[in-house]
């Protein structure tokens, strides 16, 4: 699916289900608040942090969706093409870093 379609798909459904997007500003906070709990289950599966008793970690994935949900309405209210705007970017970073991690001792 392109990122075309998935900003559509996101549309269709706030204008079905959503009523109507929230503003920009909550939709930030909500932004934050869904990378937080990515945050928190890679904290707890990958790094050094344990969960509490009794604490079940949220999938992943599903978190990662949640984000890229808040990231798309985001997109959407603010009249940015992702698509578009996702291809500028890899052409301006493959460009820029094409051998730079290549010759980056630190990766070696």
């Amino acid at each position: 699916m392109e990122l075309n379609d998935l900003q559509k798909k996101v549309d269709d459904w706030i204008k079905k289900y959503g009523v109507r997007y929230f503003n920009e500003l909550t939709n930030m906070a909500q932004l934050t608040e869904e990378v937080g709990e990515v945050a928190r289950i890679i904290s707890r599966t990958y790094g050094e942090q344990s969960t509490k008793p009794g604490e079940k970690l949220d999938d992943l994935g599903e978190e990662l969706a949640d984000v890229l949900f808040v990231l798309i309405c985001l997109a959407n209210q603010t009249g940015v093409d992702l698509e578009k705007s996702f291809k500028s970017r890899m052409e301006k970073k493959t460009k820029r870093d094409n051998n730079r991690h290549h010759t980056n001792k630190k990766l070696k």
